[in-house]
């Protein structure tokens, strides 16, 4: 008897983490094939950063090898991107590099298709030595770069700028970021968190230009991107331009099926589509109540129930994720989650240690925890994610909150102890 087919376009985080799932718990369920735009077996892509700072090597942040893929009889076509899905004879077609076409029919189909980069619209913009930063590609041509070249200028003072411009500092280059805000990473951090870790970081030899408007990307003499010119005249020498101010889902495949794409490929809990139950999306490309998530737990998340219905065996759902962030900044130490910037009808406890580099912020509302902002000091950043996702009171801690796990736990009485 002929095994249904499950065909999944994209190689990525959330896709391949959905494939490991499934194979747990119905390893002889499907025919697999993937298929990956990349010409590379499946790696870590948050791991980049560490690459690309020389802490890792590419091979080293490989999670499935070649070998991962022929031990579970998975067809692999890398390097092989796909550029139409017939809905109705359930046919997926993708070309390789060299104009071959492969074709591949389907009975489950997943989409793991991922985000784009934002590329904001200035003139400039695909001059040689401007990049975005994504993949195994941006970030050798980054490695390439700083091995030539002087100045770098990041824009956009967000999670993966910093990542970025960290990374090239370490490679020698003299770093710049261009941020449009206030302060860095103003979606994960308040201003306080925030200017601490500009300190921190300039401290280590990166600059900064705080709420600059860039104009246009100047061309050189030999038509390599030479400056960064800026709304109020100035200019910055720029031999290398990573642009990092944000990611969109990458839904041009989904739009070409007709499925219903807003924020996202939109799918019900069961993360399948909701204009065709044969099809689940998983990943960045994913909107699912309206929200696509860019970090990695969700989409482990995601792939866990996606597994475990097409695996036929349960009835899980997805209800959307908390989530968490963490700057992979060697030395330095940050964490938030959920509501941490306050406002009416919440309470903060704040703990703030400028000379030490240290500040805390904890966000009360209802005697529950909802949001926490930790810079320099981000041991207890998982108990309270977890106080955060129970939903549990926190009256009777309230007073040693402040002071993390440890505290909270020597208020409980032991085992032997009467209450």
């Amino acid at each position: 008897m002929n095994k249904p087919r499950l065909v999944m376009v994209g190689n990525g985080m959330a896709g391949v983490r959905t494939l490991e799932e499934l194979l747990k718990i119905a390893p002889d369920r499907y025919d697999i094939t993937v298929f990956g735009a990349e010409p590379h077996p499946h790696y870590n892509r948050i791991l980049l950063s560490p690459v690309l700072a020389g802490e890792q090597t590419l091979q080293e942040i490989v999670l499935n090898d070649w070998q991962w893929y022929a031990d579970h009889r998975i067809t692999l076509h890398a390097g092989c991107t796909v550029t139409d899905v017939d809905r109705v004879r359930r046919v997926v077609r993708a070309t390789r590099a060299d104009g071959t076409v492969v074709t591949a029919e389907y009975d489950r189909l997943i989409l793991a298709t991922g985000s784009n980069p934002f590329i904001l619209p200035l003139p400039g913009n695909t001059l040689p030595g401007v990049l975005a930063y994504r993949d195994i590609a941006d970030t050798q041509a980054m490695i390439d770069a700083a091995a030539t070249y002087r100045h770098a200028v990041v824009i956009g003072g967000g999670l993966l700028g910093l990542e970025a411009a960290n990374g090239l500092m370490k490679r020698g280059m003299q770093v710049t970021v261009v941020h449009v805000g206030d302060w860095l990473m103003e979606r994960q951090l308040d201003d306080v968190a925030g200017k601490l870790l500009q300190q921190s970081l300039a401290e280590r030899g990166l600059r900064f230009l705080m709420k600059a408007q860039t104009q246009a990307l100047l061309p050189g003499p030999t038509g390599r991107v030479a400056a960064v010119q800026f709304k109020d005249g100035t200019q910055l020498p720029a031999d290398l331009v990573v642009m990092a101010v944000g990611i969109r889902p990458n839904t041009a495949l989904a739009e070409k099926m007709r499925l219903h794409v807003h924020r996202g490929i939109v799918v019900s809990d069961t993360l399948q589509t909701t204009t065709d139950p044969r099809i689940y999306a998983v990943g960045e490309c994913a909107a699912h109540r309206g929200v696509a998530y860019g970090l990695v737990a969700p989409l482990f998340e995601q792939g866990k129930v996606a597994a475990n219905h097409l695996a036929e065996i349960g009835c899980g759902r997805y209800q959307g994720s908390l989530t968490s962030t963490k700057l992979k900044v060697t030395g330095i130490d940050l964490f938030s989650a959920g509501d941490f910037r306050g406002g009416e009808h919440t309470e903060e406890i704040v703990m703030s240690d400028p000379l030490g580099g240290v500040y805390k912020k904890l966000v009360i509302q209802d005697d529950k925890l909802v949001g926490a902002c930790l810079y320099g000091d981000t041991v207890d950043g998982g108990w309270y994610l977890e106080l955060l996702r129970d939903g549990r009171s926190v009256s009777d801690i309230r007073d040693t909150l402040m002071f993390g796990e440890a505290a909270g736990a020597a208020r409980q009485p032991s085992a032997a102890q009467p209450a």
